[in-house]
């Protein structure tokens, strides 16, 4: 797999790990749980008893990490189901938190593809859309075309853009399942808009080597194109 435009790199290693390729990140290793949080190792581990101990110890249950994760990001970026469930069951946990990379802990759940953690994220508050980076460009890089389903259905911003322009759509056409791409583009996304690198959704498929979903960009933005000008010319 190419890389294609600039993403987070936390955002860039996930993809690289579900897609079993390498996007242009280098792996860096997690630091060594002697260095973590205690909270964060239990959450590492799966401990939900030891996590609910600590909580019940006065443990601030947003301690960050080196990389300013919370214990509620570690537990979902290891699929640390148990650990979720306990942090989730604190009325202090952060939903909302961003760690360095710019991530939420909804953004992580999208991207492993987990629409049960998403929808339990969004029910304690966490918000869908988000300046730059959102829930929505991660599930079009994840695995399950059902999270993007779900979250375009509550409000999802179809055509968010990424600090350097890059669409949602892109980002499915490039790194995520196509049918996440056919998802946002029976919903209406845009499929004419170009990132800061002048690519277009159709690009991303090209160089991703999905030369039919790039033809069908293609033809899509050509039509939207002629029906605009078609609009503008008209008596």
């Amino acid at each position: 797999m190419r890389a294609l435009a600039a993403v987070p790199v936390s955002l860039a290693l996930a993809v690289a790990l579900l897609a079993g390729g390498a996007i242009g990140a280098p792996v860096v290793p997690s630091a060594p749980a002697a260095e973590a949080p205690e909270l964060h190792v239990a959450a590492r581990n799966d401990h939900a008893s030891t996590v609910m101990s600590l909580l019940l110890k006065g443990v601030d249950p947003n301690v960050r990490d080196a990389q300013r994760n919370t214990a509620l990001h570690v537990a979902i970026r290891e699929e640390s189901g148990k650990a979720f469930e306990a942090l989730l069951k604190s009325p202090g946990t952060d939903v909302k938190a961003i760690n360095q990379a710019g991530e939420t802990p909804l953004m992580l759940a999208a991207i492993k593809g987990r629409l049960d953690w998403v929808q339990a994220l969004v029910a304690h508050g966490a918000l869908i859309n988000e300046p730059g980076w959102s829930a929505l460009h991660y599930a079009a890089a994840g695995p399950n075309e059902q999270v993007v389903r779900w979250l375009v259905q509550q409000g999802a911003e179809l055509d968010a853009r990424s600090p350097n322009g890059t669409t949602p759509l892109m980002m499915a056409a490039g790194y995520g399942g196509l049918s996440g791409a056919e998802i946002l583009i029976e919903a209406g996304a845009d499929v004419t808009l170009l990132n800061d690198q002048r690519l277009s959704a159709a690009d991303f498929a090209r160089r991703a080597g999905q030369d039919d979903m790039a033809d069908k960009l293609d033809r899509l933005a050509k039509a939207r194109a002629k029906a605009s000008g078609a609009g503008r010319t008209a008596p």
